[in-house]
């Protein structure tokens, strides 16, 4: 790709879009523009990547063809007011703000513009992310693909309907926080049987980090997957049944639909 890619802000996420384009080389580090209100970040971030950083989000916003806004939702509407004149039609805008429709993004900048709504998630920070491409009805399917390819660089990418983003936030976005109490509750299992609770916590992670990677990479359905391991009579099963016997899946989708029923408020 030999796209300017600008980013608006410097925090973790737009640290993580960028160390993904640099590591995966989907293109040069000289192709990057970076601005915060922060000069600390920006040297940060500078030292870091190697890449140009400015104090100027107008700078950043007339120089990029794909413009990424990495600020807080809350900042929003005072970046779009300060950069709308200096994008170029031709500029591909990408937000990361949770809760800020297409269509109010469309809205803030008063004119036709080409938008891909992204919904990522944490674990970005270490190259194994989850997003969600929402792109408006200007965007071509040869510049989709292009954001596209900067969110593979660091996980994995996926467009959908604007219409399924809650379900994302409760699924992908907002589930590393499921995760990481079930991995916590698997350790307090494990120290309670008398293992030292730095080990249980890495048998814990490494079997969940393990089983996702199994479903992705065989395809296989979860619940075969699952049977694979429930020998006739064993140990597995024992706990499989205990787990459902406490309404294990039943708080899990409880959860997520909680989880996406309060992205809509957020969002209306």
């Amino acid at each position: 790709m030999n796209k300017k890619i600008g980013l608006i802000g410097s925090g973790n996420m737009a640290q993580a879009i960028i160390g993904g384009i640099i590591n995966s080389k989907l293109t040069n580090s000289e192709n990057i523009v970076v601005s915060d209100k922060s000069e600390e970040a920006l040297n940060t971030v500078k030292e870091k990547y190697k890449v140009e950083t400015t104090t100027d989000n107008v700078y950043v916003a007339s120089k990029s063809e794909i413009l990424i806004l990495a600020v807080k939702p809350n900042i929003y509407p005072v970046v779009i007011k300060e950069i709308k004149g200096a994008v170029d039609d031709s500029t591909i805008i990408v937000s990361i703000a949770a809760g800020k429709s297409i269509s109010s993004i469309e809205s803030a900048f008063g004119k036709p513009i080409k938008l891909i709504r992204v919904m990522p998630n944490t674990p970005a920070m270490v190259g194994e992310g989850m997003a969600a491409l929402c792109p408006n009805t200007e965007v071509p399917e040869d510049e989709i693909s292009d954001v596209l390819a900067i969110f593979n660089s660091f996980g994995k990418g996926e467009v959908i309907d604007e219409k399924l983003i809650d379900a994302v936030t409760a699924v992908s976005g907002s589930s590393p926080a499921y995760v990481y109490m079930f991995i916590e509750a698997l350790a307090d299992g494990a120290v309670l049987q008398g293992m030292p609770r730095d080990k249980a916590y890495k048998f814990a992670a490494q079997a969940v980090l393990g089983s996702a990677k199994m479903v992705l990479e065989t395809g296989e359905h979860p619940g075969k997957l699952k049977d694979n391991v429930c020998s006739p009579g064993g140990t597995t099963i024992e706990a499989v049944a205990t787990l459902e016997k406490l309404g294990f899946r039943s708080a899990v989708i409880s959860a997520v639909n909680t989880c996406a029923e309060k992205s809509q408020k957020m969002s209306q």
